[in-house]
């Protein structure tokens, strides 16, 4: 991991970083130095985590909260800011995606999806940029998916939410850009994490994968994990309200 100097000693939060891709962000924050917040809905999964990162010497704690209760996800938001005082960098990664088709979606199925992968983030980033605004300085990275631009069946409600988090970068990069806050989103393609181990055993998932991404292979994490923290850093601190495609190409040939 390159070293990034501004990065060193900002208070970092991962929304769903217990595994898959928010854990690769978190432990990559945390090379550069800085104090990474991990949040789960587990708290054994949590302390494990926990664990590992101390053992590395690096700067760790952590938060549980349900994401799907958004006045939960406010009085986490408090807790985190009258421990900490503040977060720069805010990383909303959690989300979950029910797939069904249109007709088999409930109603509790579809608010359950925009309130862990959009509202969510919404709330969060509300609570925490007061004091980015403050200090002249913050982040927010939004990470969204290539969902957030084209779309496939029986994934309404994930794909809806996806969408909704680009439109929502943009607008929160226009309102806070003026006042030292940039707002970006990363859309990753496939990438092989646990939430995708589903499709493992579906060949037919498996060949479009690789026939459709150009590349010819599934992401990893850590692929994406390096985006966010480049996004965080001043090299890009002239990239606002962007949707950052990571796909291996499979947006390019849709």
């Amino acid at each position: 991991m390159k070293n990034f100097p501004e990065i060193s000693r900002k208070k970092v939060l991962v929304t769903g970083s217990s595994r898959g891709i928010g854990l690769a962000i978190a432990e990559n924050f945390a090379r550069t130095g800085a104090r990474v917040i991990l949040h789960g809905k587990v708290e054994k999964q949590l302390k494990n985590k926990r664990a590992i990162f101390e053992d590395n010497g690096w700067d760790v704690d952590y938060f549980k909260c349900d994401l799907s209760n958004i006045s939960e996800v406010r009085k986490m938001a408090k807790k985190i800011l009258n421990k900490e005082g503040r977060i720069d960098i805010l990383v909303n990664n959690a989300g979950i995606n029910l797939r069904n088709p249109l007709n088999m979606m409930t109603d509790s199925d579809w608010h359950q999806t925009l309130e862990v992968n959009l509202s969510s983030c919404f709330a969060l980033s509300q609570e925490f940029a007061p004091e980015m605004i403050s200090s002249g300085w913050g982040r927010i990275i939004n990470i969204g998916s290539i969902m957030s631009l084209v779309s496939r069946s029986n994934i309404s409600a994930y794909t809806s939410t996806k969408h909704g988090i680009a439109g929502l970068t943009k607008s929160l990069a226009a309102e806070l850009a003026p006042k030292g806050v940039t707002v970006n989103a990363i859309a990753p393609g496939f990438v092989r994490t646990d939430a995708t181990e589903v499709h493992k055993n579906n060949p037919d998932f498996q060949r479009m994968v690789k026939v459709g991404t150009p590349i010819g292979r599934w992401g990893e994490p850590e692929e994406i994990a390096g985006v966010a923290v480049f996004l965080a850093s001043n090299s890009a601190s002239f990239i606002i309200g962007h949707i950052l495609v990571v796909d291996g190409g499979y947006t390019a040939t849709v």
